[in-house]
């Protein structure tokens, strides 16, 4: 059986980041350089895209080896 936490733990880790750029970059979460900045506005959706995709694959895998 193939383990899924090296994929689900980089997967939430990477998740909980793209989601608080994001807010960052929205200027929902205030008091940071990354703040109002649309660097961080474009690049936490995709870090949270790729976190997100990764949960997806260790659920999968577990899903199919049971």
């Amino acid at each position: 059986m193939k383990r899924i936490w090296p994929l689900l733990v980089p997967g939430v880790i990477l998740s909980a980041v793209g989601l608080v750029w994001t807010l960052q970059g929205l200027n929902v979460l205030r008091g940071s350089v990354m703040s109002g900045s649309s660097l961080w506005a474009t690049m936490g959706p995709i870090v949270l895209l790729l976190g997100l995709v990764l949960i997806a694959i260790a659920i999968a895998r577990r899903r199919r080896k049971r």
